[in-house]
């Protein structure tokens, strides 16, 4: 199978977005490729189909499709090639601010991307007590949203992680069972909320019995530890998360511009 062929294939798999996505189509097109080529599902020398055949799989106008295209463009995820098409770079801007806020922030210790997989283990509802409503901007007792996942790295147990979310914000909030993987996109699309900034604090510690047999780690063993608040675009606090995971075979990376 050529590489335009494959490219098709993988595009077609989105579904169409239509009116019901909360974020402006153009830039909901550009998550989708982005995420894509950053995911590894659409590599490098790709050629991409037609922005007519993109705009009619998305369900989109070409207009939408052609700023979307000239974004990725820009950011260097793409290039265009005269009689070839858009093609998919194979350099992605891993640190761009504009990417920073979306994706799993460990890497291989060359600098690599790496790709996750996301379980989750554990899915609760329940009221928010003082800690958790006052970092979220909430009223004490509030409706939140508990969730708890293992990322994989290679099937291999990296992180894992406890999240917060205000239900009250998040009506029709999907059940465990229908939790998209990536929950920062899913938030974009369907509330038109955009994380825009994160607050950290990373401690280290010694690894809990909770750690150690999550994580398969062998005792004693050290973990880093990352508790932040993320923020939208209104500077409205959105998640709470505290993570714990190895950096045995990974590194987690940071960059300020």
């Amino acid at each position: 199978m050529n590489q335009k062929k494959q490219g098709e294939q993988e595009v077609n798999s989105f579904a169409r977005l239509g009116d019901r996505e909360g974020a402006p189509l153009y830039e909901v097109v550009k998550r989708h490729i982005s995420e894509s080529i950053l995911m590894g599902q659409l590599t490098p020398g790709m050629v991409l189909p037609s922005e007519n055949a993109l705009a009619a799989d998305f369900g989109v106008s070409v207009g939408t499709v052609r700023k979307a295209l000239s974004a990725l463009t820009t950011e260097g995820l793409l290039m265009r090639r005269r009689k070839t098409g858009t093609v998919v770079t194979g350099w992605a801007p891993l640190h761009n601010l504009s990417y920073f806020f979306q994706y799993f922030r460990l890497h291989g210790r060359d600098g690599s991307l790496v790709h996750s997989e996301t379980v989750v283990i554990d899915y609760q509802t329940g009221q928010a007590n003082a800690d958790e409503a006052e970092k979220l901007q909430i009223a004490p007792q509030s409706s939140v949203i508990r969730l708890k996942r293992l990322r994989k790295i290679h099937d291999i147990p990296t992180m894992h992680e406890q999240l917060v979310l205000a239900a009250d914000r998040l009506p029709d909030f999907p059940d465990a069972e229908d939790l998209p993987p990536l929950l920062y996109r899913f938030l974009l699309e369907k509330y038109g909320l955009r994380v825009a900034a994160v607050r950290e604090q990373i401690t280290a510690c010694l690894a809990t019995e909770e750690d150690l047999h999550l994580l398969a780690l062998p005792s004693p063993h050290a973990v880093m530890v990352i508790d932040e608040v993320s923020f939208d675009q209104s500077a409205v606090p959105v998640i709470l998360a505290h993570h714990r995971f190895s950096t045995d075979n990974y590194v987690y990376m940071n960059e300020i511009r």
